[in-house]
């Protein structure tokens, strides 16, 4: 037997072995790509090359594939998809398009088996749409913040700059709480406005009432009639707000988990007098829609007048009122916040409370901070509405009606900025005071003491960061205090304040106070005080701009000076 002849047999085998292997290799392929899927997710085209006949057409563009250019995927996600090489990228996209669709067609849980009636979840989410509790679409925070003053910093502007949307996506879920019983709870504490309720579940005027009455009324009173019904809406759904505070909230914290009254008062601050005020007011609102019903119907109506209930409401007692009570609660909304979130860290009682009560669906999208947020901006949008009602009005006695309700309005609205800004100010000098050494003391003209109680007597008017300039010396940083008779300069020291000690007394009196520009220093300026001998002061800005804002404020108030009584003297 030749060698080549002995060598046959020995390449048959290993042919047959590598035939064995590819078989083999062949059929664990779908398994290997089954395993690959799960690593890499579950759900990515897997692609391999194929031949194609001449009819196959891409499963992405729809035009027909040459064999050159031929993908296949049989991944159980794409079900054998065929495609273009390059539709690659475009399966993945429509794809992943796919799931997310998929996802949303998840059944959810039975209306049923979460809420304590149909009647009650609809007039409590309001409208299909999710307008509920939240700012009305038509009035957005940009038309509102055009009526407050361009200074106000620290008041409703900075309120208004805060997104309810943003909080809305805070909502907690808890699946270990218990909600039993629950939502027949908050159902009943809000059984007063389900009635009313009932009447403002279409989302405009035009789909509330029949459609042969709607087609009777021209356009601009269709208009007109759309945004009264909007006014009315978000009345109601203000109320509702106010009493998930008060008989969810409110009693809730003291019933269960027997809160101080000073705690409850830093969170509900005002709360009782707000509900007065808006239950008054949507009465007379909701009074008028039944007074404007067609005979024999109880979805018809057309209101004609609404400026005298709105001047009344935004005039005399009633708009003082809503200025002294919204001035407070919108002053110390950033302190019931901040004693919420206090409550959440330290009392576990107190955060499974708000937890439970802020997954209910009943009150879906009513968690604390959010009806908190949503009470302080509903002042803003009366303006808005009252200026929507208007545009739309032809009579000219409700026009000036009108009118005269929305420079009220606007008056209300500048009044309560103006009472923030001075109860924040009152608030900031209490602070300051408190982070003063009651033991220091500041020493004025002719030895006498300035104590840091003097502090409380005075009114802040203004206050900020300046540089003090001392001769021969390099510029000392100071918090200023420019109050109604002094300007008073002291240095943090030990996150604690310290009366300024350096070469001139830290208080400084306003009267006859001169202020004159540094020449050559855009940002300098000397406080030169009435006394003999005459005292100069050295400060200097961050910026020009600052300098010209300081020098402002300083001279009005000298302009108004006036001894405080009760006050050490300093001359």
């Amino acid at each position: 037997m030749s060698k080549a002849s002995a060598l046959a047999p020995l390449q048959q085998d290993k042919h047959r072995e590598r035939s064995l292997q590819h078989r083999e290799r062949d059929h664990m392929k779908p398994a290997r790509d089954a395993k690959e899927r799960r690593v890499r997710g579950g759900s990515a085209h897997l692609f391999t090359s194929m031949t194609v006949s001449g009819t196959t057409m891409c499963s992405a563009c729809s035009k027909r594939i040459t064999a050159k250019e031929a993908l296949n995927c049989a991944s159980e996600s794409a079900t054998h998809t065929h495609t273009h090489n390059s539709c690659r990228k475009q399966t993945k996209q429509q794809q992943q398009k796919t799931q997310k669709e998929e996802m949303r067609r998840i059944p959810e849980r039975p209306s049923s088996a979460v809420y304590a009636s149909d009647s009650f979840r609809r007039t409590i989410l309001g409208s299909c749409r999710g307008r509920g509790l939240s700012l009305s679409k038509s009035v957005s925070s940009n038309n509102i913040v055009g009526f407050l003053s361009d200074d106000s910093s620290l008041g409703l502007r900075r309120i208004l700059s805060q997104s309810t949307d943003s909080l809305f996506r805070r909502a907690v879920s808890v699946e270990s709480l218990s909600d039993d019983g629950a939502e027949s709870q908050y159902s009943s504490a809000l059984e007063d406005t389900e009635v009313e309720g009932q009447h403002f579940k279409a989302d405009s005027w035009s789909l509330a009432v029949d459609r042969t009455y709607l087609q009777k009324h021209h356009r601009a009173t269709i208009k007109r009639q759309d945004v009264i019904y909007e006014l009315l809406q978000t009345e109601l759904h203000h109320m509702q707000t106010l009493r998930i505070l008060e008989r969810v909230y409110r009693q809730g914290l003291q019933d269960e988990l027997h809160l101080d009254l000073s705690t409850v008062e830093s969170l509900f601050s005002q709360l009782d007098p707000l509900c007065q005020i808006h239950s008054r007011f949507l009465g007379q609102l909701l009074q008028r829609r039944a007074d404007s019903l067609e005979p024999g119907s109880t979805r018809n109506f057309t209101i004609q007048r609404l400026g005298d209930i709105l001047t009344e409401q935004f005039s005399g007692q009633p708009a003082e009122d809503m200025r002294k009570t919204y001035a407070e609660f919108c002053t110390r909304h950033l302190k019931a916040v901040k004693v919420y979130k206090e409550l959440l860290t330290k009392d576990k009682r107190a955060q499974a409370f708000f937890q439970r009560v802020g997954r209910s669906p009943a009150l879906r999208r009513h968690g604390f901070q959010e009806c908190i947020l949503l009470v302080t901006q509903r002042i803003c949008k009366y303006p808005v509405l009252i200026q929507r009602i208007l545009d739309s009005t032809v009579d000219e006695e409700e026009a000036s009606s009108l009118s005269q309700a929305l420079l009220k309005s606007r008056e209300l609205l500048t009044a309560i900025e103006q009472q923030m800004d001075e109860l924040q100010k009152s608030q900031r000098v209490e602070e300051i005071h408190s982070q003063l050494d009651p033991k220091v003391v500041a020493r004025v003209r002719d030895g006498r003491v300035f104590r840091p109680e003097e502090l409380l007597r005075r009114k802040l008017l203004h206050e900020g960061t300046l540089f003090w300039k001392s001769p021969g010396s390099r510029l000392k940083e100071v918090q200023v205090l420019l109050m109604t008779d002094i300007l008073v300069f002291l240095q943090e020291k030990d996150q604690k304040y310290i009366f300024t000690s350096l070469d001139k007394p830290p208080v400084l009196s306003l009267q006859n106070l001169m202020v004159r520009p540094i020449a050559n220093q855009e940002r300098g300026m000397f406080c030169i005080s009435d006394a003999s001998p005459p005292e100069m002061y050295e400060l200097h800005t961050a910026s020009k701009d600052e300098r010209t804002l300081w020098t402002q404020h300083i001279q009005q108030a000298v302009r108004k000076y006036a001894p405080t009584p009760g006050c050490v003297s300093l001359f």
